[in-house]
This record gives C-alpha cells, structure tokens and sequence, in this order.
C-alpha cells in the first residue's frame, strides 16, 4: 500500500497546480487531481505556495496518522479525500461504493455536492478505526453512503 507523508502530499497537490498554471503534462493521477483542484478555487492561494504549505504542517494538528474533522478546513486532507473518493469508485472498492456514490449523484444533481456527503462518511469511517484500534471498516462505510443516497 502507498501511504504519502503529509509533506508528500503537498508536494503532489501544489505541483499538480504548478502544472496547471503552466499547462504542463499531467499524469493520470494528476489529471484527476487538476480536476478537484480546479472546483476549489478557494484552495488556489495555498497550493501556489509549497514552501508554506511545508511550513503550515510545524503548527498545530493531530497527531500522526489521525484524521482531521472536519477535511474542508485543510486544503490537502480535503483534496486528497475527493481524489480517494474518485478512485474508490473507479475500482468500486469497497464493492457496491460507485453505485451508491452514482446515486448519491443522481439525487443531489452534483458529483461534488455528493462526494462532500461521503467525504463526511469516509471521515466518519477513518475516525472510527482510530478510535477503535481496528482496522477501517468498509461495510459501515458503504452503508452509510447508502443511507444518503436513499434519505429522502
């Protein structure tokens, strides 16, 4: 499995965006990360400054490996659940998430108002595991992107 530092991680994001800037090749990951970046313009500021991004994960935060709640008010966690999210349905793994996320979709008339949704869900999950000590639990996950998807 492929587990990226912090530091990594806003390397990645703040150089997709370089990328974007100067219209550079992207990669498949990269791609679709441009994607999510470009429908937050709000993050733009932080990902055009990498040496700050570095220097904003000095302050305060959790501590390693535990989720932070709630993901929009990290540019980074919450761009790399939106890019979790994408892959997971790309896969459909945990089996059964495109088609709930595709109905979410369909009920809220946005993938990314839906992704917001199980991006509360898949925060929801992680927080859980920490918690517990066990390891994430993707059934209860699925089940409670269903249970948007079918909430009137």
């Amino acid at each position: 499995m492929f587990e990226p530092s912090q530091a990594d991680v806003r390397r990645f994001f703040c150089g997709v965006y370089a990328k974007l800037g100067q219209q550079a090749a992207l990669e498949p990951i990269e791609v679709l990360a441009g994607q999510w970046i470009e429908r937050h313009p709000e993050y733009h500021a932080e990902l055009a400054d990498l040496d700050a991004a570095l220097q904003a994960m000095q302050g305060p935060g959790p501590g390693p490996g535990q989720v932070q709640v709630p993901p929009r008010d990290n540019p980074f966690l919450h761009l790399s659940m939106h890019l979790s999210i994408s892959e997971q349905c790309s896969i459909d793994q945990p089996p059964g998430i495109r088609q709930a996320v595709e109905l979410l979709t369909a009920r809220r008339g946005s993938v990314h108002a839906a992704q917001h949704e199980v991006m509360e869900c898949l925060g929801r999950m992680l927080w859980e595991s920490q918690r517990s000590g066990r390891p994430p639990d993707g059934a209860a996950y699925l089940d409670h992107v269903r249970r948007r998807a079918t909430a009137d």
